[in-house]
């Protein structure tokens, strides 16, 4: 006679149940990084589409290269700096200790489910810093100094930045209400203001401006493959923004701030904002590149609230930031700075436009815990912050490299190519074979074209 099996006790049911959360979460945030790892080859196909044929693999080897040196700075000290600096400069050092290398969880723990996962999420948005870096300094940059570069702006200082304002115990949080879901100023923001800082000391492509100051257009050579890197860039901000909420296991949803929310208003406002982007961008330029841009303005100017903010709302503010972004391109060329891609307009204005605006649409808005809640000053103050911690670091580090000689090309490289010089391969090595030297801008002749606000963004 068949043995009856006992039926599980409640406390085995609830084991049960409680593992079944677990798992479900690390699914959830695996699936996430997958998507993240589209942005960077959208960054990948739009940086080589965006450069001309001269210097077309150098730019993908840069965003290869940042991927490969950030992803293993974040694991040697990022993580311990997120976790450790949330009161300011001053380390909490029982959380720095466990967030270094040869600390029990920062590796196979069957213990331990969520770390891992979560130092991997950390490490894609790290990356992302380096890959905005990356297309703002293309056909000029020494490829060592951006290593140099990069792994200070993704290995520690957006680590430092997410502490500060994407902790929920960091101190813009708790002391000024600061309120940034989709990491509009600590990944964002960062990134933007850190390449402006780094362009004014590298200085601009040569031919990119006439003595009278005017700018020529240096145009990239594959459209197609600019188009498409960018919508790449959006099919994984999707995965990005996942990362941006918490699963709590047998309850609500919640952002990095303990506040309840869920998917829905992300997919509501991140969907609003990216299709308003797109036509506040070709309101204003009637170009393509702006336009696929202006849907990622669009995103980053209603990151900050994506959890709150009307659908209809998020629209508006997408369209209206996006619209500005061009404008605010063309006066970086008023001054002589060659963002080659645009990427302080899309990403530092359009993370410090989206985070004031969401000072003034969300202030009052409760925070947990008795913290501050949120404000327009607190939001403004939150956004100098960031700009501060981007642009300040990344002026000293690429001044002393400039100081040095090894920021930039010499000119006879740079008029070459990077391809050859840095790399060094062909892109297309039959492409002279079939139709001879490649027109450029300082190179054999000048390019023809209209001026793209004045270039393709990123």
């Amino acid at each position: 006679m068949e043995e009856q099996k006992t039926p599980p006790t409640l406390e085995e049911l609830q084991a049960l149940i409680e593992m079944t959360n677990t798992l479900n979460m690390e699914i959830f945030y695996w699936w996430c990084i997958a998507l993240m790892i589209c942005i960077h080859a959208g960054f990948l196909s739009y940086e080589i589409g965006a450069s001309r044929l001269k210097n077309a693999l150098a730019a993908g080897v840069k965003n290869i290269l940042a991927f490969g040196f950030i992803v293993p700075s974040v694991f040697l000290l990022g993580w311990a700096v997120y976790n450790a600096f949330p009161d300011g400069l001053v380390p909490r050092m029982d959380a720095l200790m466990a967030g270094m290398p040869w600390s029990e969880s920062m590796g196979p723990n069957i213990q331990d489910n969520a770390t891992g996962i979560f130092w991997a999420a950390f490490a894609m948005f790290a990356a992302t810093t380096g890959s905005i870096l990356s297309g703002a300094l293309i056909e000029r940059a020494r490829m060592s100094a951006f290593i140099i570069l990069t792994i200070v702006l993704g290995g520690f200082l957006w680590l430092l930045a997410a502490s500060w304002g994407w902790h929920p115990e960091g101190w813009l949080t708790v002391k000024w209400g600061y309120h940034d879901v989709g990491a509009a100023g600590v990944v964002h923001m960062i990134a933007g203001f850190f390449a402006l800082a780094v362009v004014i000391n590298l200085g601009a492509r040569i031919g990119r401006f006439n003595e009278d100051g005017s700018a020529n257009a240096i145009v990239g050579h594959s459209m197609p493959m600019s188009v498409v890197g960018l919508m790449l860039i959006i099919v994984g901000f999707f995965g990005f923004l996942g990362g941006c909420i918490i699963y709590n296991s047998g309850a609500q949803w919640i952002n990095i701030y303990g506040q309840p929310t869920n998917l829905s208003a992300f997919a509501f406002n991140t969907l609003m904002g990216f299709a308003g982007g797109l036509i506040g961008a070709y309101l204003t330029t009637r170009e393509p590149f702006w336009m696929m841009s202006g849907g990622l303005v669009g995103i980053i100017s209603v990151a900050p609230g994506l959890d709150l903010y009307h659908p209809g709302l998020a629209y508006l503010i997408g369209m209206g930031v996006a619209a500005a972004a061009p404008l605010v391109n063309n006066l970086l060329l008023k001054f002589k700075l060659d963002d080659a891609v645009g990427a302080f307009a899309v990403h530092g204005f359009g993370g410090f436009a989206g985070l004031v605006i969401s000072g003034i649409f969300l202030a009052g808005y409760p925070n947990m815990n008795g913290m501050a809640p949120i404000s327009f000053f607190g939001q403004l103050g939150g956004a100098l912050v960031m700009a501060a911690l981007g642009f300040i670091p990344g002026y000293i580090i690429s001044y002393i490299l400039k100081h040095f000689d090894m920021l930039r090309v010499p000119a006879h490289a740079e008029e070459r190519g990077l391809d050859m010089t840095e790399v060094p391969a062909q892109a297309y090595p039959e492409w002279n074979a079939m139709y001879g030297q490649s027109t450029s801008v300082g190179g054999s002749e000048p390019t023809s074209g209209p001026l793209i606000g004045d270039t393709k963004p990123a």
